[in-house]
């Protein structure tokens, strides 16, 4: 890999699919040796939770498979995050459209769906927040899926 490659997860509010992802990817990445070459980040369209740590549900289902997100922070998307990150990866099709919306005016990375990147036929990592225990077992199965074809795919972009 010649270059550095930043990658961008964004949910809603940045508490449990963005940050999750971004656990599961640094995990990824850390086992393909690659950590020096990728910068991930995590954050939220909303501002509900900024400075705000994940949902200890989200804490407790990533642990379990051996990933801590417990020191991640929520932080807001901004326009500025179009100009840094080379890919901006998002959750679902509501935040993909609030994104879109903020790439149409200001150019930069053009985001996409997560879940383009797998292969579960589903378009949306749907969010746990409100559901049972399993809709977080559910979100990390789509995310390590489709974290292990965003891998590939940042590979064969950079090498």
């Amino acid at each position: 890999m010649s270059k550095r490659v930043s990658v961008l997860f964004v949910c809603l509010g940045n508490i449990c699919r963005s940050p999750t992802a971004e656990g599961v990817f640094r995990k990824l990445v850390e086992r393909a040796e690659l950590q020096e070459q990728i910068y991930i980040d995590s954050c939220g369209t909303s501002n509900w939770h900024i400075g705000k740590g994940p949902d200890p549900r989200s804490m407790e289902a990533a642990e379990k498979r051996g990933v801590d997100i417990s020191t991640l922070k929520a932080r807001q998307f901004t326009e500025k995050d179009l100009d840094t990150f080379d890919y901006v990866v998002v959750m679902d099709r509501q935040n993909l459209a609030d994104v879109k919306d903020i790439w149409h005016q200001n150019g930069g990375t053009k985001p996409t769906l997560f879940l383009e990147f797998g292969s579960s036929g589903l378009a949306e990592v749907p969010d746990p927040y409100y559901g049972g225990e399993d809709g977080f077992e559910q979100v990390l199965d789509l995310i390590e899926e489709a974290g292990q074809g965003l891998l590939r795919s940042v590979q064969e972009c950079v090498a």
